[in-house]
């Protein structure tokens, strides 16, 4: 007997019905709860028994029937069953209680486990569903209101006829749907995301909801980073192209098609690496091969040591444009090439070496024995007159030559002299910054005129210069050096 929503009195089996409900919402949302299955049509019928007075409605079943009777403002609820329980054998009576105790065991698994599960009537009515949904449901009722019944729907959800859309085929009642991502946008703002499991059932369906918060914090945020590193490789002039481990391209920036000349059409048909090369080959885009045979091992070769980390390739096309090719491997077996324009490079370095061979030219022609040390002490450059004057080879005048060894050279080939700390001193830069000039003699009695200027770089440049007139150091035959001054 209720008087609106309040239970006012009950028998023992109608409290046994109400206490197998979630303990949640109201006396009359609990009752709606535990009949609505079998009287789906309960909630609309009961509404107008105050006008009616009485009401009879028959279960789904036909099992059971619902009496209902209005009396001085309180409602009255009485429910019988066709079967009559004392008549129940023993036998029966047994399976009755197999029944309860799975019944138990079923309730106690849906109520304390972390998923949102319940039952849509094909009306889209919530019939039943289990403390973790009814909980979220709670969420959106006033703080000081009560849970009503049937609780809120909290997803838009097809019913079953629409759930696998249009077939020709019959479908299975109790099929399974593949699941579906849906979320819930709470009174705070706060948004939950779930996989929806849905199974039609013959008067609607069972949906199972997990949560998957955590799942789509980190999608959104591997979403978040490859959208930074792609707005990233966007930016850069080097070319980037990832193969993935079945060999297809996955990613690329536009600085590929910029330097390959592949359009992006192209690219985004996601070619393997074979024929993303076939086509690099066909629009001479990469060094043209002998023949087909070292072509394809070529391929074979450009996966096998990108996969090792190890290739790197100097492309140079007949348009006089240099490519340098890198290839690196990745943590889930992917490559990654990397394409850099080095032709300004090549081309200062070119510049350069004919710089610095034209210089020596220059140096090479002078009659003056020329020796350019660095400000560290290093030789770095001498000539042709200097190896001559000195005994030494081109190749040997600088290797691992610094000044205190030159020094020791120069004074095994002279007379003892001071010179030769002042050049030290020079070179060091402990003298003064202007140039200076001194007077030697080699062993075979030339005059050597030595002098040492500083350069604005740092570098010091040492010119020996001898008597004019006199044969070179391989006509005569120099004395023995004082091993007293030799020691330096």
């Amino acid at each position: 007997m209720f008087d609106e929503e309040l239970l006012v009195d009950a028998t023992a089996e109608a409290r046994a019905i109400l206490a197998s409900t979630p303990a949640s919402g109201s006396d009359w949302s609990r009752l709606l709860s535990a009949l609505i299955s079998q009287f789906p049509d309960l909630k609309s019928r009961i509404s107008i028994l105050a006008d009616e007075e009485k009401l009879t409605i028959e279960s789904r079943s036909g099992q059971a029937t619902l009496f209902c009777e209005w009396s001085r403002g309180l409602a009255r609820i009485s429910l019988r069953s066709r079967a009559d329980d004392d008549h129940l054998s023993e036998f029966d009576r047994h399976i009755v209680h197999a029944m309860e105790q799975e019944l138990e065991t079923l309730r106690a698994t849906s109520e304390n486990g972390p998923l949102l599960i319940w039952r849509e009537h094909v009306d889209q009515t919530v019939t039943w569903a289990n403390t973790a949904y009814l909980t979220l449901a709670d969420g959106f009722e006033p703080d000081d209101g009560e849970a009503s019944w049937p609780p809120r729907r909290l997803f838009d959800l097809e019913g079953p006829a629409q759930s696998n859309g249009a077939t020709d085929e019959p479908s299975d009642p109790k099929t399974t749907q593949a699941p579906a991502r849906a979320s819930v946008v709470m009174p705070d703002n706060t948004t939950l995301w779930f996989d929806l499991y849905t199974s039609d059932q013959d008067d609607g369906m069972l949906v199972t909801a997990v949560p998957v918060d955590a799942a789509v914090q980190t999608e959104q945020d591997l979403s978040d980073a490859t959208q930074t590193l792609t707005n990233t490789f966007s930016y850069l002039t080097t070319g980037l192209a990832i193969f993935a481990r079945n060999r297809r391209l996955t990613h690329y920036n536009p600085a590929l098609a910029d330097l390959t000349g592949l359009s992006l059409d192209y690219l985004a048909q996601s070619p393997s690496l074979v024929e993303f090369l076939d086509k690099l080959r066909d629009t001479q885009m990469m060094p043209e091969p002998r023949d087909y045979k070292s072509w394809r091992q070529n391929v074979s070769a450009l996966e096998t040591q990108a996969q090792s980390g190890t290739f790197e390739e100097t492309w140079t096309l007949t348009s006089q444009v240099t490519y340098r090719v890198t290839g690196r491997p990745l943590s889930d077996g992917a490559i990654a090439y990397f394409f850099e324009d080095i032709s300004s490079e090549v081309s200062s370095s070119r510049r350069l070496r004919a710089q610095t061979e034209t210089g020596q030219s220059v140096l090479d022609s002078l009659t003056d024995a020329i020796a350019v040390f660095e400000n560290d002490g290093r030789l770095i450059m001498s000539n042709t007159a200097y190896a001559v004057l000195w005994a030494v080879e081109d190749g040997d005048a600088m290797h691992d030559v610094g000044i205190i060894e030159s020094a020791r050279l120069w004074h095994s080939k002279c007379a003892p002299s001071a010179v030769w700390t002042d050049i030290k001193d020079v070179v060091a830069g402990e003298s003064s910054d202007t140039a200076w000039s001194g007077v030697a003699r080699l062993w075979d009695g030339r005059r050597l005129q030595c002098s040492a200027s500083p350069l604005p770089s740092g570098q010091t440049v040492i010119r020996f210069a001898t008597d004019a007139g006199v044969d070179a150091l391989s006509h005569s035959s120099p004395k023995p050096a004082d091993p007293h001054y030799v020691k330096m």
